[in-house]
């Protein structure tokens, strides 16, 4: 069992070069299995809504789901650090509500930062959630709270505007005092250039390999999530094929009566 892992620890790791890696969960079993493979940072992300929920997007997610899944994965965590998403409408209405939604993540859920989406237009909540001792990772690029209008899960940043746009998000978000930011599907050289001037770590998601850290949703790396797949995306394993030979072989021996057998039997 490793130290615990903070926001001390993936500042360090930046500054030395070393890659940061996330992985998002939103259980007990998953995020025992991490924590015990090594992985540095665990995101309770509200992709929750999409991949465990089925839900068209992330935008149906609540406050109360959010810190269910953050202290069922709080619970199989000793050495990764735990981060949870803040979901649709939890911070966006007023800074009050911000803090105090932010403050359940920490409080009820046992999260070490909460992590938010925006840019320029967030860094006043940001700042207001940094002054109460809340860590807040920022979120850049495509945001997945904004599908509506940025009109799906487009690239953002290729054209020169979006691209100083994204520049001046990023920088204002480290002003505001986050402690690290995620980049989502945003052009490579674009990500490489943020990296190189904040001094905050960059999480990369389809953001090319010169960032910090990367994430990736598991249920995507293990091919559990068939409705979608991104270009940013790697299978790492067919656990889908696995678990429905596994249901394949029980519902045939239960069928013909192979299951259960005297070994499975009590007397």
């Amino acid at each position: 069992m490793g130290k615990k892992k903070t926001i001390l620890d993936l500042q360090r790791m930046k500054d030395a070069g070393e890659k940061i890696a996330v992985l998002t969960a939103y259980d007990y079993p998953f995020a025992r299995l991490m924590d015990d493979e090594g992985i540095d940072v665990i995101l309770v992300g509200d992709s929750v809504g999409s991949v465990v929920s089925g839900y068209d997007n992330t935008l149906p997610v609540t406050m109360d789901e959010m810190v269910y899944h953050t202290r069922a994965v709080v619970r199989g965590v000793a050495s990764a650090m735990v981060v949870a998403d803040m979901p649709f409408l939890s911070y966006q209405v007023d800074l009050a509500e911000a803090r105090r939604n932010a403050g359940r993540l920490i409080k009820e859920g046992g999260a070490q930062a909460v992590k938010l989406e925006g840019g320029t237009n967030m860094a006043e909540t940001i700042r207001a959630l940094v002054d109460i001792d809340i860590p807040v990772v920022g979120h850049i690029g495509l945001t997945p709270q904004s599908v509506h209008r940025m009109g799906g899960y487009k690239v953002q940043g290729r054209q020169e505007a979006q691209a100083e746009q994204l520049l001046a998000d990023a920088r204002a978000v480290e002003q505001a005092g986050a402690c690290a930011i995620v980049l989502e599907a945003i052009p490579a050289s674009l990500a490489s250039r943020i990296t190189r001037e904040l001094s905050i770590p960059t999480i990369g998601i389809g953001a090319g390999p010169d960032c910090d850290g990367q994430v990736l949703v598991i249920h995507d790396i293990l091919g559990l999530c068939e409705k979608y797949s991104p270009k940013f995306v790697k299978r790492y394993a067919d656990a889908a094929g696995v678990i429905r030979g596994g249901i394949r072989d029980y519902i045939d021996e239960v069928k013909k009566g192979a299951f259960p057998t005297e070994e499975h039997s009590f007397k």
